[in-house]
Parts: C-alpha cells; sequence; structure tokens
C-alpha cells in the first residue's frame, strides 16, 4: 500500500469518539496516527494497519470532501 505522511485513511471499526478517519504523522515500520474525532495519537504496526484500512484519501482530497 501506497500511504504517506497527511494521508487520511479509513478504517472498517470506529475509534470509541466515533471517528473512522485518521492522519498519518509517521510511516515505516509502524505507523503514528493522529484520530480526526478526538485528536488521539497512537502507534500502530503496518501489519495491523493494512488490514484494517478502508480507504485512503490525500488530505487535500479530504479537506474538499468535508
Amino acid at each position: 500500500m501506497d500511504i504517506k505522511v497527511g494521508d487520511i485513511v479509513t478504517l472498517k471499526k470506529p475509534h470509541p469518539c466515533g471517528s473512522y478517519d485518521w492522519e498519518v504523522l509517521r510511516t515505516g515500520i509502524d505507523f503514528r496516527l493522529r484520530c480526526l474525532g478526538c485528536n488521539h495519537l497512537i502507534m500502530i504496526p503496518r501489519t495491523k494497519l493494512e488490514k484494517r484500512i478502508k480507504k485512503v484519501t490525500r488530505k487535500s482530497d479530504y479537506q474538499n470532501n468535508n
């Protein structure tokens, strides 16, 4: 998967705050993500994240749609 810093990933299951969307802050073997609903930060391994992704959106496209 081609995921870059600044992309917005939509996951299959919601965060407890209700948001499905996360901003990618760091890539590599682990990803650092920020919830767009409550600004919670997490680190997640690449393998787990790739299984949970529903859609990847560029940040500029996300802002135009919302």
